[in-house]
C-alpha cells in the first residue's frame, strides 16, 4: 500500500532564538559591559551559587508549574499486546500504528514480527473511579489492554466503547480515589494560546510539552483514509506546535489552568518524528462521545440528513455564491431532518445554534455536538437572503431514537452455551456482535468440527447480534443445511455446516 503524504515537499525549519522578551531587560554597550535594566554594573559570576533566582523573571500568564502540577498525575501509560501482529516494531521501538499514513514510503515492504507484540500509548483519567479516555487507534484490535498509573501502579483494562469516527475509545479500571483531570472548554481556545501536552512519548512517562494554538477546525483527512469505509468521520482538530511523537496519542492536551481542552491524536511527519505539527480531539466533542459511551455503550450519532461541501473563490464564482463563508448544500436526503425543515440544495449553511460554520468541518463538529432527536437553529442564505430553519436531527436510520448496547444475556441451545461478545473482543476482530459458543463437546454441535470460542456472527446470511439470535434463526429449520459463519478470538475465520433431518 502506497502510505499517503501529507504537506508534501513542505520543510519546517523552527529557528528559536532569544526573541521573547519575558523580563524587564534592557541590554546597553558600555565600556563595563551589559547592564540590567534599573541596576548597576555586576561583577561577572562563574558559580550557579551566585547566579539571581530566576523565579521571578517568568510572568505568570506563561507559568506551566500550575498545568503541570495538575494534569500530570492524571495522564496514564497505555500498553497493549497484539497476539501474532498489532503495532508495528522498527529496532526495537514501538511505533505508534496509527501514525503509519504519515510516514511517508519508508514502511513500504516492512513485515511486523510474528508472535506477541507490544502497543504504547497514553490515557486521560476523567473518573476518579477509573475511566479513562484514549484515543482508539490506541487499543483498536488489542488482546490486552494495561495502564500504568502515574505512581507506577499496573492495573487491567477493559474496553467500555471506542468511537472510530472521532478516534475516541474510553476504558474502564478497577480502582478508587484516581486524580482527574476536568474539561475546559475548546471553544474558548484562542489561536496563539499556550497549551501543554501531556504523556509518554518513546515510553518516556510523564512527559510535559508545551506550545502554542497554531490552528482550529483543522481537517488533514486521516480518520477517512485510514478506513475507507468510514463515511461519517469528524475531523475537527486543533493544530498545535507542542511537540508530540509516537506514543503521546491518547494524551491530555491542557490549557494553563490545567483544564482538558484536547486528545493528542496524530502528527503529520515524514520521518516518524515531531516536525510541528500535532492535532488533538477538541475537548467539545471528546466529552460529548465519553458520555454516550458511558450511558449507552455506542455513540449517538446525530445527522443533519444532507451532503455539503466546502465554498472556494472558484465554486462561489460558478455558483453565484456571494460568500465563502459557508457550507454548501450539495443534496438534502429526502425526508431527513434538513428537508423536513425546509432546507434545499443550494442553501448555504452559515451558522448552527448560533456557532459560524465557514468550513465543513466546523458544520460537523457542531452537529457532532447533539443527540438525535435534538433540534438545532440553521442559518443559512438561500438566493442572497439569510434565513433560518430548524432542524430536528435524526440517526443513521433516519429516526430521533437513541439505540443503547443491549447487556445481552447467555443462552444455552441444544446442550451449548452462548454467550455476548466483549467490546473489546469486537474491536479487535472487526465484528459488531456474535455469540460464542462454550460447551461444544456436551452439544448438538459437537459433530461440526466447531472448538469452544469459536463467535458466530451470520446464520444462513442472517446476522448474529447478540446469543439469543441463534435459537431464533435455527429453531425453526426444519430440514437442509444451513451454515454457521464467525470467527476464532485469534481471528481465522470459519463456515461449518449443520445438517437438520
Amino acid at each position: 500500500m502506497k502510505s499517503k503524504q501529507f504537506f508534501a515537499g513542505v520543510t519546517l525549519s523552527a529557528l528559536l532564538g532569544g526573541g521573547i522578551a519575558v523580563g524587564g531587560y534592557k541590554l546597553a554597550d558600555s565600556d563595563t559591559g551589559s547592564i540590567l535594566y534599573g541596576q548597576t554594573p555586576s561583577p561577572q559570576v562563574q558559580y550557579t551559587s551566585a547566579m539571581r533566582s530566576s523565579a521571578s523573571i517568568v510572568p505568570e500568564g506563561i507559568n506551566f508549574l500550575k498545568a503541570s502540577e495538575l494534569a500530570t498525575p492524571a495522564v496514564v501509560h497505555v500498553m497493549t499486546e497484539y497476539n501474532g501482529g498489532g503495532a508495528i516494531s522498527r529496532g526495537g521501538s514501538e511505533m505508534d500504528p496509527f501514525l503509519r499514513e504519515f510516514f511517508g514510503d519508508r514502511f513500504e515492504g516492512m513485515q511486523a514480527p510474528q508472535g506477541t507484540q507490544m502497543g504504547s500509548g497514553s490515557g486521560v483519567i476523567i473518573a476518579n473511579d477509573g475511566y479513562i479516555i484514549t484515543n482508539n487507534h490506541v487499543v483498536d484490535k488489542a488482546d490486552k489492554i494495561e495502564v500504568v498509573l502515574n505512581d507506577k501502579r499496573r492495573l487491567a483494562a477493559t474496553l467500555v466503547g471506542t468511537d472510530p469516527t472521532t478516534d475516541i475509545a474510553l476504558l474502564k479500571v478497577d480502582a478508587k480515589d484516581l486524580p482527574t483531570v476536568r474539561y475546559g472548554n475548546s471553544d474558548n481556545l484562542q489561536v496563539g494560546e499556550w497549551v501543554l501536552a501531556v504523556g509518554n512519548p518513546m515510553n518516556l512517562t510523564s512527559t510535559v510539552t508545551a506550545g502554542i494554538v497554531s490552528a482550529k477546525g483543522r481537517n488533514i483527512d486521516i480518520l477517512r483514509s485510514n478506513n475507507p469505509n468510514q463515511r461519517y468521520s469528524i475531523e475537527s482538530f486543533i493544530q498545535t506546535d507542542a511537540a508530540v511523537n509516537p506514543g503521546n496519542s491518547g494524551g491530555a492536551l491542557v490549557n494553563l489552568n490545567g483544564d482538558l481542552v484536547g486528545i493528542n491524536t496524530a502528527i503529520a511527519s515524514q520521518t516518524g518524528s515531531f516536525a510541528g505539527y500535532s492535532f488533538a480531539v477538541p475537548s467539545t466533542i471528546v466529552s460529548k462521545v465519553v458520555d454516550d459511551l458511558k450511558k449507552y455503550g455506542e455513540v449517538q450519532r446525530a445527522l443533519l440528513g444532507a451532503e455539503i461541501r466546502e465554498i472556494d473563490a472558484g465554486f462561489a464564482k460558478e455558483k453565484g455564491i456571494k460568500t465563502l463563508n459557508g457550507v454548501y448544500l450539495v443534496n438534502v436526503s429526502e425526508s431527513g431532518g434538513a428537508d423536513d425543515a425546509g432546507l434545499q440544495a443550494g442553501d448555504v449553511i452559515t451558522a448552527i445554534n448560533g456557532a459560524p460554520t465557514h468550513t465543513s468541518s466546523q458544520l460537523l463538529e457542531q452537529v457532532a455536538r447533539y443527540r438525535p432527536g435534538d433540534k438545532v437553529k440553521v442559518n443559512y442564505i438561500r438566493s442572497g437572503k439569510e434565513k433560518t430553519a430548524n432542524v430536528t436531527l435524526r440517526n443513521l436510520n433516519n429516526s430521533t431514537e437513541l439505540v443503547k448496547r443491549s447487556r445481552a444475556a447467555a443462552v444455552t441451545f441444544e446442550g451449548a452455551r452462548f454467550e455476548a461478545v466483549s467490546k473489546q473482543e469486537m474491536s479487535k476482530l472487526g465484528i459488531t456482535g456474535g455469540a460464542k459458543i462454550s460447551d461444544v463437546e456436551d452439544s448438538q454441535f459437537r459433530d461440526t468440527g466447531m472448538k469452544d470460542g469459536f463467535i458466530i456472527t451470520r446464520i444462513d446470511r442472517q446476522p448474529v447480534n447478540e446469543p439469543a439470535d441463534i435459537e431464533k434463526h435455527l429453531k425453526n429449520v426444519d430440514s437442509g443445511v444451513v451454515y454457521l459463519e464467525g470467527v476464532y478470538p485469534d481471528g481465522l475465520k470459519a463456515y461449518y455446516p449443520i445438517g437438520k433431518e
